[in-house]
């Protein structure tokens, strides 16, 4: 049974010691959290595991096999390196790093000794968005021509990142998944009302290898909550809504046949040769699974059966890469910017 430190008990961290503590492949030895009164219930719902404001013990405890980080982003560098230095296999929540710089160091680190880093990008591990990644690859769609994805809620709002970093990086991380590359270039604009200095929304323009355009929009200051992604094909297209348990997923036998060339002087529809072509919508069966365990499973697996990532170091500094081109843009009016 592998012994786990759970480093952040706050919004996302009791989920993922729900997961680890599972006493058949896991469980939870440490947790650490800074909130004494986060602590005091940690202490009584998980009795057994050891619980500290501080994560020095935990990370030095030889019992410990695996480390799960899931703090706020600005401390993720340094408690990931120092359980990277001390041994740990590793699971640390989105973004790996606030700097690809730091990013690759900790990928390289984990490589160097053959530790298994796993980032948080939770959503690839969605059982419809696989099912739409085989439909991609099996070329169902046809080139993808472009996706548009929404992300919206009236918060959870945070004061330690902007939107992009927040919301964004999981968008990044799906489209990275569905295409197999990483965005060349990037055009951004947002806007900040709430903590000056942090983009409260962001509406961004990812430009991939053969043209494909990923157009985002992630907000926190939204009345609706929507997770809605639409990716649009040669010969199908295709709609992804996260918010539906039963019916994710949509295909449309839609497209358009034959080329629009317009007379010199076009008065009608018909002066036009190009016609629209309707077809069937297929509503596929996609079963009900929790993407966060499917998650923390994966990482026992890599544990266990020395497998890769699904998201590992390079893809969660690709993540990294592309949200800094985001910032650099929005800095320059939205001017088109390279990813380095």
């Amino acid at each position: 049974m592998i012994e786990v430190a759970v480093i952040g008990a706050g919004h996302w961290g009791p989920h993922l010691i729900r997961n680890f503590d599972n006493r058949q492949r896991s469980r939870v030895a440490w947790i650490v959290d800074r909130d004494p009164e986060r602590l005091e219930e940690v202490r009584t719902r998980f009795p057994d595991a050891k619980t500290s404001d501080n994560a020095t013990a935990a990370l030095h405890d030889d019992g410990v096999e695996a480390v799960v980080i899931a703090t706020p982003s600005t401390t993720h560098f340094a408690l990931a390196k120092e359980a990277l230095d001390n041994g740990k296999h590793l699971l640390i929540e989105k973004p790996i790093a606030t700097s690809s710089r730091d990013a690759q160091e900790l990928t390289d680190l984990a490589s160097a000794k053959g530790l298994v880093l796993v980032v948080g990008h939770v959503f690839v591990y969605n059982a419809a968005v696989q099912r739409v990644k085989e439909y991609i690859d099996a070329g169902a769609l046809g080139r993808v021509y472009y996706l548009s994805m929404v992300r919206t809620n009236l918060g959870p709002i945070r004061t330690d990142v902007n939107a992009a970093w927040d919301l964004a990086a999981h968008d990044v991380s799906v489209a990275d998944y569905w295409l197999g590359s990483t965005p060349a270039s990037v055009s951004a604009v947002g806007g900040g009302w709430i903590n000056p200095g942090l983009e409260d929304v962001v509406f961004a323009t990812l430009r991939y290898p053969d043209e494909t355009l990923v157009n985002l929009h992630v907000s926190w200051l939204n009345p609706r909550k929507a997770r809605d992604v639409t990716v649009v094909g040669e010969q199908k297209m295709l709609t992804f809504d996260d918010m539906s348990l039963t019916e994710p997923i949509r295909i449309y036998d839609k497209g358009v046949a034959g080329q629009s060339m317009p007379r010199l002087f076009a008065d009608t529809f018909a002066s036009f040769r190009a016609s629209i072509r309707e077809g069937d919508v297929t509503i596929p069966k996609v079963a009900v699974a929790e993407p966060l365990l499917a998650e923390c499973m994966h990482f026992l697996d890599c544990i266990e059966r020395g497998l890769r990532p699904l998201t590992g170091g390079p893809e969660g500094t690709a993540v990294v890469r592309t949200l800094e081109a985001i910032a650099r843009s929005i800095g320059d009016g939205g001017r088109e910017t390279p990813v380095a």
